[in-house]
């Protein structure tokens, strides 16, 4: 599902304009962007929380030659946790 389709569906549900629909999306996507950047968590309730989490450096082995050792930088990764609202829909629906 793309934003565009995000933003019919809530035109079709709620009936506002193919226009102002999107920039809600937008104005979301955009506040979640800008909360996990500052590298704060994001909680919604009956969805699951998203965390910014720091990797530190590490060693690696290079694929192609498991002799030679690499360093891995240091980099946040993104982590998603559902609910457990969120599983048992998902366990419904399948």
């Amino acid at each position: 599902m793309t934003k565009a389709d995000i933003a019919e569906q809530i035109h079709q549900k709620i009936g506002f304009t193919k226009k102002e629909s999107a920039k809600k999306v937008e104005a979301v996507l955009s506040l979640i962007k800008q909360i996990l950047g500052n590298g704060e968590k994001l909680k919604i309730a009956g969805f699951g929380s998203f965390v910014v989490k720091p990797k530190a450096y590490r060693r690696g082995k290079r694929s192609q030659d498991s002799e030679s050792t690499t360093t891995i930088k240091a980099r946040n990764t993104l982590t998603f946790k559902p609910s457990k609202k969120l599983i048992l829909n998902i366990k419904k629906a399948s």
